[in-house]
């Protein structure tokens, strides 16, 4: 399974005590994958559809749980991909369907297509928990989010924009940052940033999804500070290598043409010190030294010795 199919899995599972918040959610679910449609002289009904077993064993729940009313449950091979089933739920009986559409407040008298099944004006999520119950069903119901150990991205899809900005004024209540892009037919409500999306799974109430992007984010993390410090490590000593390089042909330079005893007595014993130490650190030097000096003097030192060589590079020699 997916870590999408795992959160949704487990969002399934969590079924709210108040009815109001089993209401929001069932809002949520039929705003999203309903349909409306029209049965005989029982008037207008509605099913939802979904691909996913979860939702549709969530929304099969909701219906028993908070309306207690008979539903019709169907399964067909999804068109064009005979791996995947088609899940649809719908209430036979046209009185039932027009209590549960007024409860979640549906649908709108004022509108049709997929607004139709927005909710008026966010009654049903007017409490702090009914919009976390709301969000929960907008995710089983359209919603995605990536494999964390590839990349970090949630969305929710939607069919009007509408209902993008009603998804995303409810995140931004919560202190999200939510953005919307226009993607074919959809409108999408994203969040890209990782500690974002533990966020929203504190919201939905997911704990053991959030627990588990965690610990993936904190292996990268970790996998991301070593490899940062193995790479300025890396760096470092390739510095240090192509510094006392420099350093060794400047002082052998200098030998081949004046003579490395025509040196100060300072820069002499340095420049034979690094002669004899190739691999040396400007520390290790520094500390053979007779006083001691520290890594600045040693530095100072060599950078003097290749002033010289430079300068006998820009003349020869006299003899």
């Amino acid at each position: 399974m997916s870590f999408s199919s795992d959160v949704k899995e487990e969002l399934s599972g969590k079924i709210s005590p108040a009815r109001h918040c089993r209401i929001a959610e069932t809002a949520a679910i039929i705003s999203l994958c309903g349909r409306l449609q029209s049965w005989g002289e029982d008037g207008t009904g509605f099913k939802v559809q979904t691909e996913n077993l979860s939702v549709a064993r969530k929304y099969f729940t909701l219906l028993r749980k908070t309306f207690n009313i008979e539903v019709d449950i169907s399964i067909r091979q999804s068109p064009g991909n005979h791996q995947n089933r088609m899940y649809a739920v719908g209430i036979p009986d046209g009185r039932d369907a027009e209590r549960v559409l007024q409860s979640c407040k549906l649908p709108d008298p004022d509108k049709s297509g997929p607004e139709a099944l927005a909710p008026v004006q966010n009654v049903v999520t007017q409490n702090l928990c009914c919009k976390r119950a709301f969000l929960r069903g907008a995710f089983l119901a359209a919603g995605s989010i990536s494999d964390p150990k590839r990349f970090y991205h949630f969305e929710i899809a939607c069919l009007s924009r509408d209902k993008a900005e009603q998804i995303r004024d409810l995140m931004l209540s919560f202190d999200l940052e939510p953005r919307i892009v226009h993607r074919k037919k959809y409108d999408v409500v994203y969040i890209k940033e990782g500690d974002q999306i533990v966020d929203i799974l504190n919201v939905m109430e997911a704990p053991t999804s959030l627990m588990q992007l965690e610990n993936i984010r904190i292996l990268k993390e970790m996998r991301g500070s070593v490899n940062r410090k193995v790479n300025c490590e890396t760096a470092n000593i390739n510095k240090t290598v192509s510094a006392a390089v420099r350093q060794m042909e400047d002082i052998r330079y200098i030998e081949d043409t004046v003579g490395i005893g025509s040196l100060p007595d300072n820069l002499r014993e340095i420049a034979q010190l690094r002669l004899q130490y190739p691999e040396a650190t400007l520390k290790e030097l520094g500390d053979a030294l007779n006083p001691p000096v520290g890594k600045s003097g040693v530095n100072h030192r060599l950078r003097k010795l290749g002033v010289i060589a430079d300068r006998l590079r820009e003349k020869k020699p006299e003899k």
